[in-house]
């Protein structure tokens, strides 16, 4: 099937996550997109581990589908083929550090005066202008700036995101730019500049507790894995030592969890609990309450209440359990993909689609498609040669 972006060309200039995981979006959607990595090491991310058959778990996850073409942009032969692929290409997405693409001539203004039609997204720590422009940002120090790790872990100490939340988030912007410019583009003829930075995307994911905060107000308290205003929602342990994970939303809810699941249908109409703003001020005698409920049941047989009562519920997931979870597996998410270690699993993009498959190629080694990439710009194999010679690819 026809894919939404095939014909599209995307040159990255990237690294780490947050450049890799738009671009692997826009090649899941049908995009050429060439990875330009340094020779012979590659993208860091490369290094970080070796957890999957000696691959490296974050590399993995967002470098599928793409071309690898090792260039040494500090060499004018290898800057000259990057201005070649430019030249034919529809995207360019970067994710240097500030201001090292505009000092090779790869700035926006530059760019787009030769190629009017060419997109450029940006995608930094802080932006491309104000104060911050030049600071060095990485995804926990962005957690720190945006405010997510005051709000995040128990009251005795904050914790970070057990992933690259601001990465993730900055990637995501950066891709959904991406595909607004282009269909802006395609109404106007004109390329753009997408300016994405960490700080506004995570900023954006924390607009509830910063309205909760509103004009100096209290902000939301650090309340570990339970929520911070809403309860009881979070982990409670049955009598078997496991975890369930519950939330109710509404008063209905609460009443209904009073009668089916705890079997204390008095409780409802307690002075203390008989509205969300008093049991969150008096979460601690409720929890004790819930526990010893739950004291006299396995964490299946709590489950099987609270579904038998409607009431929202999940397992307490590991990893392990995550790779095995039947509802994934039912609805046929995993695809194999091929790598440089051989086939490993991938889980397709969120959102099924009638009208078009996802692409699902192969994870690229270092400069793998390097040769392929130059012949295709007209370079002999005397000059390809030289280039190899010279370190420049």
């Amino acid at each position: 099937m026809t894919r939404p972006l095939d014909g599209i060309t995307v040159i990255s200039l990237e690294h780490a996550i947050a450049a890799p995981f738009c671009t692997r979006q826009l090649a899941d959607l049908g995009a050429r997109v060439i990875k330009v990595e340094r020779p012979g090491l590659g993208d860091f991310a490369r290094a970080y581990d070796q957890r999957v058959d000696g691959e490296a778990s974050h590399f993995v996850w967002v470098n599928r589908s793409k071309e690898s073409l090792t260039l040494d942009l500090k060499q004018p032969a290898a800057l000259a083929v990057l201005q070649e692929l430019i030249a034919g290409a529809d995207v360019l997405v970067q994710n240097l550090a500030p201001g090292a693409a505009a000092r090779m001539g790869l700035g926006c203004d530059t760019l787009q005066a030769r190629h009017p039609s060419l997109i450029v997204c940006d995608i930094s720590g802080y932006g491309g202008d104000g104060p911050y422009r030049d600071k060095k940002a990485y995804d926990l120090l962005i957690q720190s700036e945006a405010g997510f790790l005051s709000v995040t872990g128990t009251p005795e100490a904050p914790c970070k995101s057990g992933n690259s939340i601001a990465d993730i988030a900055a990637g995501m912007y950066a891709y959904t730019g991406v595909l607004a410019a282009l269909l802006q583009r395609g109404k106007t003829g004109k390329g753009s500049h997408v300016d994405v930075s960490m700080l506004e995307s995570l900023a954006e994911w924390m607009g509830f507790p910063m309205y909760y905060a509103y004009r100096g107000a209290t902000p939301p308290p650090r309340s570990a894995a339970s929520h911070a205003t809403i309860y009881p929602y979070g982990p409670f342990v049955a009598g078997d030592g496991g975890t369930v994970m519950l939330g109710l939303q509404n008063e209905r809810e609460w009443r209904v969890f009073c009668e089916r699941v705890l079997l204390q249908p008095t409780l409802a109409s307690d002075p203390r609990f008989d509205a969300n703003a008093k049991r969150n001020e008096h979460r601690d005698a409720l929890k004790t309450i819930i526990l010893g409920a739950f004291s006299s049941m396995s964490s299946a047989q709590v489950l099987e209440r609270l579904d038998a009562a409607q009431i929202a519920n999940a397992r307490m997931n590991d990893m392990a359990g995550l790779w095995a979870h039947p509802q994934l597996l039912a609805r046929e998410r995993w695809r194999a993909v091929a790598s440089p270690a051989g086939a490993i699993p991938a889980l397709l993009p969120p959102g099924r689609q009638s009208a078009f498959d996802y692409r699902m190629d192969a994870i690229p080694a270092v400069g793998e498609h390097t040769e392929t990439i130059l012949r295709s710009l007209g370079r002999s194999e005397e000059d390809i040669a030289a280039l190899r010679a010279q370190g420049a690819v």
